[in-house]
C-alpha cells in the first residue's frame, strides 16, 4: 500500500498493525460498538460477560478471593496467582484496563500465570467497581484495600511486604498511579515499582488540552476520554477542579514514589501525558523508563500480539516485571 494516499494516522502506523486494525474495526463496527457511550459500554460489558468466570487450568494456581472493602464498600473481588505460604516472594498487584467503565480481571489470568511463573513471584488482579455507577474514590477505595489486605495478609501469601508493585494497562495504569500516589500520601503500605503500560493519567488530554490530528485517531480516541474521564471524575473531563487524587497527572508534587517503567505507542492519545509524567517524574527524582514504540495506537499489543512491533513491546514490559521482581 502506498503510504502517499493514506491519512496521516495510518501512514504513520506500524504496516503489520494497519493490516490488523482496520478488520477488527469493521468488526466492532457490525455490532454496534463505535466509540464509547452509555450504550456501547452496556453492549461491551454484555460480551465480556458471555466468557464466564471460569479460572485458567495449570500452575501456579489461579484463586478466587473477597477482600474486605473499606469505607463502609462491598467486599472486593480479586484473583490470587501463585499464594504459597511460607516463603516471602515479590508480587504484582494488577489492575485491569477499560476506559475506568468496563474491563474486568479474569481476561488476563494466563498472561500472569506465565508472568508469575517467569518471575517466581505472587500476582493479584483486582475486580475493582466501575464507573459510571461507582465514581471516584470507589474504584481507588477498592485497589487500596487489596493493597492493605496484601500487606496484612503476607506471610499467608508468601509475599515480601518489601516487594509489592502495582501495574496496569490504560485506564488500569491510571489505577496502579493513583494508588502509588495514595499510597505515598497516607504511608502505610510501601509500593516497589510501578508498572505503567500506555496510562490514562490526564482527564484533559483531548479536551482542554488538544492533540496532534493523528495521535488518538484509533481504540481510544478524544470522545472516548471524555466519556470515561467524566464517569469516574463525576464532573467533565477537563473541569477547572477535580476530587483530589483522582488525576495523577494534576497530581504538583511526585517526590517519593516508587521508581517506574511507562510504555506507550507514538500514535496512542495518551503519547503526550505519558512522556510528561515520566519527564515529571525523573525532576522530581523518581527513576523512570520510558518505552515508546513508534507507528502504536492504543492497546496495539492486546489486539495484535503477534506482529513483531507487539512482541517487542511484550518484551520491554516483561523486563520491566523481572526488575520489579528482583
Amino acid at each position: 500500500m502506498n503510504n502517499d494516499n493514506l491519512p496521516l494516522d495510518l501512514a504513520l502506523m506500524d504496516p503489520e498493525l494497519r493490516e490488523k486494525l482496520i478488520p477488527i474495526k469493521t468488526q466492532l463496527e457490525a455490532i454496534g460498538i463505535k466509540g464509547f457511550n452509555t450504550e456501547t459500554i452496556a453492549l461491551m460489558r454484555q460480551l465480556m460477560s458471555i466468557r464466564g468466570e471460569d479460572l485458567p487450568e495449570g500452575e501456579p494456581v489461579v484463586e478466587k478471593r473477597f477482600v474486605s472493602g473499606i469505607n463502609g464498600a462491598p467486599d472486593v473481588c480479586v484473583f490470587v496467582i501463585g499464594a504459597q505460604a511460607g516463603v516471602a516472594r515479590p508480587a504484582i498487584l494488577h489492575m485491569h484496563g477499560g476506559g475506568y467503565v468496563i474491563g474486568n480481571a479474569i481476561s488476563a489470568l494466563p498472561r500472569f500465570q506465565q508472568l508469575a511463573r517467569d518471575n517466581d513471584c505472587v500476582i493479584v488482579s483486582v475486580e475493582y467497581r466501575l464507573a459510571p455507577e461507582t465514581p471516584f474514590p470507589g474504584s481507588l477505595d477498592d485497589n487500596y484495600a487489596v493493597l492493605g489486605w496484601l500487606h496484612n495478609n503476607a506471610e499467608a501469601l508468601g509475599v515480601d511486604r518489601m516487594r509489592i508493585s502495582v501495574m496496569g494497562e490504560s485506564a488500569g495504569g491510571g489505577h496502579a498511579a493513583m494508588l502509588a500516589i495514595a499510597a505515598r500520601d497516607r504511608g502505610e503500605f510501601p509500593i516497589h515499582h510501578q508498572i505503567l503500560i500506555y496510562p490514562m493519567l490526564d482527564d484533559r488530554s483531548g479536551n482542554t488540552q488538544p492533540n496532534k490530528s493523528w495521535v488518538g485517531q484509533h481504540v481510544w480516541t478524544a470522545q472516548d476520554n471524555h466519556f470515561g474521564w467524566s464517569s469516574l471524575l463525576g464532573v467533565p473531563a477537563g473541569s477547572a477542579s477535580v476530587p483530589h487524587g483522582s488525576v495523577p497527572a494534576r497530581i504538583e508534587n511526585l517526590k517519593g514514589l516508587p521508581r517506574a517503567f511507562i510504555g506507550v505507542g507514538s500514535l496512542d492519545l495518551f503519547v503526550d501525558e505519558d512522556m510528561e509524567y515520566a519527564r515529571r517524574l525523573l525532576d522530581a527524582g523518581v527513576p523512570t523508563d520510558l518505552c515508546v514504540i513508534a507507528g502504536a495506537f492504543h492497546g496495539f499489543d492486546g489486539l495484535a500480539p503477534t506482529t513483531a512491533i507487539s512482541q517487542r513491546f511484550t518484551a520491554a514490559v516483561d523486563e520491566a516485571v523481572r526488575r520489579a521482581c528482583i
